[in-house]
């Protein structure tokens, strides 16, 4: 399955770092603490969802957590503006797409998942 000619992993990662750009450069007129928890939710969601359409599931799942966790961290265990929690979830989910891409690969909805012989 591919998204636009590419793995569906990289478009949602990209979508997500896409979120974290727009709120960096300040377009909404969002709190910090609001634009934390939309960006946190929607990290989380397409993490998720990235996770499910690969195998294994850990790596993305792990890039996913720690993703939707720093912009968590950022936006309310620290007093920080709009645009660094957007800078954080931009650089940690590149660096860690980066990082756990060579580990995973796209699961096949059409391929066997058991034993194909008795």
């Amino acid at each position: 399955m591919r998204i636009f000619g590419r793995e569906p992993v990289v478009v949602l990662n990209t979508l997500s770092a896409a979120l974290g750009l727009v709120v960096s450069l300040g377009i909404t007129s969002l709190t910090a603490e609001q634009s934390g928890a939309i960006v946190a939710a929607v990290s989380a969601i397409l993490g998720a969802i990235a996770a499910a359409m690969t195998r294994p599931v850990a790596p993305q799942a792990f890039t996913a957590v720690v993703a939707a966790g720093a912009v968590l961290v950022a936006a309310f265990g620290y007093d920080v503006s709009q645009e660094t929690i957007g800078a954080i979830n931009t650089a940690v989910l590149a660096g860690l797409t980066l990082l756990t891409r060579a580990q995973v690969t796209p699961s096949s909805p059409t391929a066997a998942t058991g034993p194909t012989s008795v």
